[in-house]
């Protein structure tokens, strides 16, 4: 029997999700219209016009039948709560055929008319090609798609991607889409129509046929950098010790300091941020009207940034609190270069997470209160009425997520705890879960490995956002301080009961531990981990240290979604980039990198640029128009470039902190190619939660994973036309957690960010537990402590834990002078 995978259950076949999956199809507020492969690194073909060829599609016109009066190579399927029938007609498009799907009643699912799972039926392909599929159709209902399968040689049958959707029309009309790049491992596809809403969809003519053809050849000369890619310190400096970055819509890049982890500038109330400008290389300090060191940022879907919370007072050197957070939030235009203060938040959130809904609204959880407790309030911003909404309004589980919880929105609606965080032990349990707001149930996801050592790690969802797989990478832990990590994690949301995988481990570059650049060993790898989506579907992680804000490691790798395997050996940023470091894509295809803050207190205020190794295989494609900048969900967009492509995908624009980026995405775009090989109409998912509204940077890539320079699009609008139609990925995970009973905080040890404050300033974090290669003794801590830069550093009070005052005059490792 074929194996069925989630969401495309046979007809007659159980399909599992029970009340759950219904109610969550019944309020999902999208639909999942558009997926794709992720891309696979160089590829060797690239794609041409659209042509008569060879039709790999069988029987593509039903006019042969089987003995049960079924067309050959055809077959019902679909899942769900619906009434439904696939039947032929003889309301042909041409010849005396046709087939129909029609849905009476439905409550969820979806019905298909597909190509069989057959070897002698379904259509043989190529990795790496790309084919134009067609068929005439016509419809009563907008809400239905072209679906496509693939069979991979290992796993089997599974779901592919959803292609373009199919406007409701009387008349028979011509729909046409390319495929994305055929995954390795895959032999043959099949594809038809689903239909997800009430109505009757009849097909007929299908067609399909390879569109791919030898890429043009460029030769680079520029050395290592055509596999290693390049960095280049700038010649300015970063005028504000930064801990934020976020890319904006008009190209700027937006830093956030506040006080900058300065007690000094606290103390004087001088908050600072900058706007840097990626084409002057210019740099505009902006004045800042509250401590937003450590805040919570997120695009709005208008292009605005909304930051919550920030610094309230540092820690008190007597112990008596620790960090603490402010109510106070904040709106950045990027228009006026100004912030507006918004209606306050129910509690202060120090490291708060920052997630966009499908809906336009935010949601927030964890960070530290105004008395140093961690916060358990669930903080929602309504995006129709422009505030945070009263707690009453919000669903809370009274849960304590910790710092900075790596929150990612699913296609569903709900969310994915990735179990990267901040400081310290990752939350009760497995460390990652999944929590459905509208149920209000927070589900354990087991498999996450060494899942009290990630802090400090990152996690993205990888390209395209269509294939729900997340990767989680590195970590460390404040508390004990090991050495830091080279596990990964892979997670496969659609599956329906998810669990993390193992991935490959970390490559190892060379760590400076206070003697100079030596090769990690053994299990050596790196927290404070940046990693960024990249327009040719791989992903750059890159900077990171060994230990608690200190010993950098040099070490910089290209992970690849297709093949699950890291390219090592990239070029490393010649500058250290540990605590308080950020990286992210640039609209012109380059990463940049700002920011380094070791325990010592100082700050790097060096700004590197990133250029990849593809920007080295000759001239770039170019979009010469683009029809429309406003997109809406379910449309198609039509765009024009230079010379054939053979991708395009929306980014969304990076807003980064303390490793963490839980809505960085990259959203495939299924393309239908015109005649002339450079007219591209692109299909628009109608999901908003695989595309959160908001402003994207649209790139075009070659076949030599060459990206344009980006193009910015706004996508939103009125709520797509089409029904919802969420996928049934994930429905099998049903031991929740029971419900917290309602408190009002969770209790948060002072020395939470693992930092002794017996010693020096605020801002100084002699670590409370020192590496395990530094002996016990007042000596070696001293040499360690001297070795990284440590100046001068006060005994504070009468205690002296960690010996290092032993001639008690009141200051550290001073040898008694």
């Amino acid at each position: 029997m074929v194996r069925v995978p989630a969401g495309r259950a046979r007809a007659g076949h159980r399909h599992t999700g029970g009340r759950g999956l219904r109610r969550r199809r019944t309020r999902a507020s999208a639909a999942l219209l558009l997926a794709s492969s992720a891309s696979f690194g160089l590829l060797l073909v690239a794609p041409g016009p659209a042509r008569a060829g060879s039709n790999l599609v069988v029987n593509p016109g039903f006019e042969s039948v089987r003995a049960d009066g079924e067309p050959t190579c055809w077959e019902k399927s679909g899942w769900g709560d619906n009434d439904f029938a696939v039947t032929t007609s003889d309301q042909a498009h041409s010849g005396g055929k046709a087939l129909s799907v029609t849905v009476t009643r439905r409550v969820d699912g979806d019905r298909k008319a597909l190509m069989l799972e057959d070897t002698s039926c379904a259509p043989v392909v190529s990795p790496s090609h790309q084919y134009d599929l067609s068929l005439w159709y016509k419809s009563t209902t907008p809400d239905a798609s072209i679906t496509a399968f693939r069979h991979d040689v290992k796993a089997g049958w599974q779901y592919w991607t959803d292609l373009k959707s199919l406007p409701a029309g009387d008349g028979y009309t011509r729909a046409q889409v390319r495929t994305p790049v055929v995954p390795p491992g895959t032999d043959q596809i099949t594809w038809g129509v689903s239909v997800y809403g009430t109505g009757t969809v009849t097909t007929d003519d299908y067609d399909m046929e390879d569109a791919t053809q030898p890429a043009p050849g460029a030769a680079c000369t520029a050395g290592d950098a055509c596999t290693k890619g390049s960095w280049e310190v700038m010649p300015f400096r970063n005028p504000v010790r930064s801990m934020h970055s976020v890319v904006l819509h008009n190209g700027k890049v937006l830093l956030v300091a506040g006080s900058g982890n300065d007690p000094d500038l606290f103390k004087a109330g001088t908050f600072t941020s900058a706007v840097y400008d990626p084409r002057t290389g210019g740099m505009k300090t902006i004045p800042t009207p509250v401590d937003m060191f450590c805040a919570g940022h997120v695009q709005l879907s208008d292009g605005r940034v909304l930051i919550m919370s920030g610094n309230k007072a540092y820690p008190a050197a007597d112990g008596s609190h620790g960090y603490e957070g402010f109510k106070d939030s904040y709106i950045f235009d990027p228009a006026s270069e100004s912030y507006t203060k918004t209606n306050d938040m129910n509690e202060g959130h120090w490291y708060p997470s920052a997630t966009l809904l499908g809906n336009g609204d935010v949601i927030s959880f964890g960070g530290l209160k105004e008395d140093s407790t961690g916060s358990v309030t669930a903080e929602k911003f309504s995006q129709a009425q422009g505030k945070w909404l009263p707690r009453t309004e919000v669903n809370q589980t009274w849960s304590y997520w910790g710092l900075y919880p790596s929150m990612v929105l699913m296609q569903d609606g709900r969310l994915f705890y990735s179990g990267s965080h901040v400081f310290g032990n990752g939350t009760p349990g497995t460390g990652a879960s999944v929590y459905d707001y509208d149920a209000n149930t927070v589900t354990d996801v087991p498999g996450l490995q060494d899942k009290d050592h990630r802090d400090q790690s990152m996690s993205v969802l990888l390209p395209p956002a269509q294939d729900q797989r997340v990767l989680t990478m590195g970590g460390g832990n404040v508390n004990s301080n090991p050495e830091a990590g080279r596990l990964t994690d892979l997670i496969d949301l659609k599956q329906p009961s998810p669990r993390y995988v193992p991935g490959p481990l970390l490559p190892q570059g060379t760590v400076d531990q206070g003697q100079g650049k030596k090769p990690e060993t053994g299990a050596q790898g790196k927290m404070y981990v940046s990693a960024v989506l990249m327009p040719d579907g791989k992903v750059l992680e890159t900077g990171g240290g060994l230990h608690d804000r200190a010993d950098p490691v040099y070490e910089a790798s290209m992970f690849n979604p297709a093949t699950n395997a890291f390219q090592p050996g990239m070029a490393t940023d010649p500058i250290p980039r540990t605590y308080h470091s950020s990286a992210f894509l640039l609209p012109d295809g380059r990463v940049m990198a700002v920011g380094d803050n070791p325990g010592n207190g100082t700050f790097d205020d060096h700004v590197s640029i990133y250029t990849p190794p593809y920007l080295y295989r000759g001239a770039r494609p170019q979009i010469t128009s683009v029809a429309a900048d406003k997109w809406q969900y379910a449309s198609t967009q039509r765009v024009t470039v230079d010379r054939p492509v053979v991708r395009a995908e929306l980014i969304r624009p990076a807003a980064v902190t303390h490793s963490s980026d839980p809505n960085q995405r990259f959203v495939d775009l299924p393309m239908t190619v015109g005649a002339d090989g450079t007219t591209l109409d692109l299909n628009v998912t109608s999901n908003p939660n695989l595309a959160p509204p908001g402003w994207y940077m649209l790139f075009a890539v070659d076949a030599a994973g060459v990206p344009s320079v980006a193009k910015w699009v706004h996508l939103g609008g009125p709520d797509a036309m089409a029904a919802p139609m969420v996928h049934g990925f994930a429905t099998g995970m049903t031991k929740a957690k029971p419900t917290e009973k309602p408190h009002a905080s969770h209790a948060v040890p002072p020395q939470i960010a693992g930092c002794d404050r017996h010693y020096g300033a605020e801002n100084v974090c002699v670590p409370t537990v020192f590496p395990k290669t530094v002996a016990p003794t007042s000596a070696a801590r001293c040499t360690w402590l001297k070795g990284h830069g440590y100046g001068k550093l006060r005994v504070n009070g009468r205690d002296d834990p960690l010996g290092l005052d032993p001639d008690r005059n009141g200051w550290a490792c001073d040898g008694g002078r």
